[in-house]
């Protein structure tokens, strides 16, 4: 496969796919499909985890990354390439880029992730930061590439890309023949075109569905439209999918192909993540968890063997945390209460002991005794609970209230 840059709206085939997946050989990892029993049970079909977290780099992105910068013709190559990227597809570029002898630059926001700043150099490339956003570290890309003569690699939009990714359709269809439904997140949807081409083409009963975040979501009204449209100001914690406009060449593959686009919701992408730490001891990031995620929002939707693709595992441990938190919360399982109570010797251990009683697990407390909101004998505490599930919650509010505390937040 050799194609020029100003070819760059031919059809995606699955010769394409195929070929891609020969050039990948020793290069891209063929990823493990796991079982999983607790999201089989609750589905009421096996349901197989497709575990591109642990690709190299830590995503699926080194597919495309690598077929398009191996398709670039020599004089191409000696101008080395620039893309720009928050984390994984700026460590695909890197590394593929490496293994290829190709000089690469990565323009990255200011804001991104020490350990993916820190991934992408070591991989090999130049990083320069840029932006507090990623539309303007993509603009400083875009223009370094004007002004040097360095082929920019688009996360998405391009029909190498998109055959690079599609790999992992061919994958799943010889680890699981039986699939009949498969789940992708989406973003600016090379990963979900490339899949729909790969598995439309040899299994066309097979429904593939496309997963966004609600924050994110710009493939429905585009959908609806008949054309990309953006979407201002996303908003998700699902960095990986978090994309403004759908891209052209994406966007028709998957309004032909791909059968639904679905969104879930800031809690339903914690309560994933959580659910794949927890039961499949996967560590995903929030866009690889938007499969997961779906099948969370309606488990009774989808005719199994279901496949739910983990598009990658690179995670900001302090978002970790926070995502944890967040998904203990929407599980019930983490509880924040705000009180005032006289204050006097012993009153904060009295408040402890009452909590004790219900066997609430206490992470944190806040004790203000000093505050203008605040009576003379007044004194305000905030607790943070590890709790058991909603009913549990619900125990912990009437024992407070039952021990004579008023809750105000």
């Amino acid at each position: 496969m050799s194609y020029s840059t100003a070819d760059s709206f031919r059809p995606v085939t699955l010769d394409d796919v195929r070929g891609a997946q020969k050039m990948l050989s020793g290069v891209a990892r063929v990823t493990a499909m796991e079982g999983s029993r607790h999201l089989s049970q609750m589905v009421g079909a096996p349901v197989h985890l497709k575990s591109e977290n642990l690709q190299r780099t830590g995503s699926f992105k080194l597919r495309g990354a690598y077929v398009r910068i191996a398709g670039l013709l020599p004089e191409e190559r000696a101008a080395g390439v620039v893309a720009a990227s928050a984390g994984n597809h700026a460590q695909g570029v890197a590394l593929a880029s490496a293994l290829l002898g190709v000089r690469s630059t990565v323009f990255m926001p200011k804001g991104a992730p020490l350990p993916k700043v820190s991934a992408t150099r070591d991989y090999g490339a130049e990083v320069r930061l840029h932006g507090q956003v990623v539309d303007e570290t993509l603009a400083a890309a875009q223009e370094y590439a004007a002004e040097t003569g360095a082929v920019f690699i688009h996360p998405f939009d391009h029909p190498d890309i998109i055959a690079g990714q599609g790999t992992v359709g061919l994958e799943i269809l010889e680890q699981c023949p039986e699939a009949r439904t498969i789940l992708v997140g989406i973003g600016g949807g090379g990963l979900a075109a490339g899949i729909a081409v790969a598995v439309k083409s040899l299994r066309p009963d097979v429904r593939v569905v496309g997963v966004q975040a609600a924050g994110a979501a710009a493939y429905p009204p585009s959908l609806a439209a008949g054309r990309p449209v953006s979407v201002e100001n996303p908003a998700t914690m699902a960095d990986g999918i978090k994309v403004g406009r759908p891209g052209d060449v994406p966007f028709g593959i998957v309004g032909e192909l791909v059968d639904e686009v679905r969104t879930v919701s800031e809690d339903e992408l914690s309560a994933a993540l959580l659910l794949c730490l927890e039961r499949a001891k996967l560590v995903v990031e929030p866009a690889g968890a938007s499969p997961v995620a779906a099948l969370l929002s309606e488990p009774g939707a989808f005719e199994g063997p279901v496949v739910a693709v983990l598009s990658g595992g690179n995670v900001d441990p302090v978002l970790m945390e926070r995502v944890l938190r967040h998904g203990m919360a929407a599980q019930g399982r983490y509880l924040a209460v705000r009180l005032r109570l006289t204050d006097r010797p012993g009153a904060l251990a009295t408040l402890l002991g009452a909590l004790s009683v219900v066997d609430a697990n206490v992470l944190d407390v806040s004790h203000v005794r000093t505050d203008p909101r605040l009576g003379l004998t007044e004194a305000e505490v905030e607790l943070h609970l590890e709790t058991k599930g909603p009913a549990h919650c619900a125990e912990v509010g009437q024992a407070l209230r039952e021990a004579g505390y008023t809750v105000i937040g």
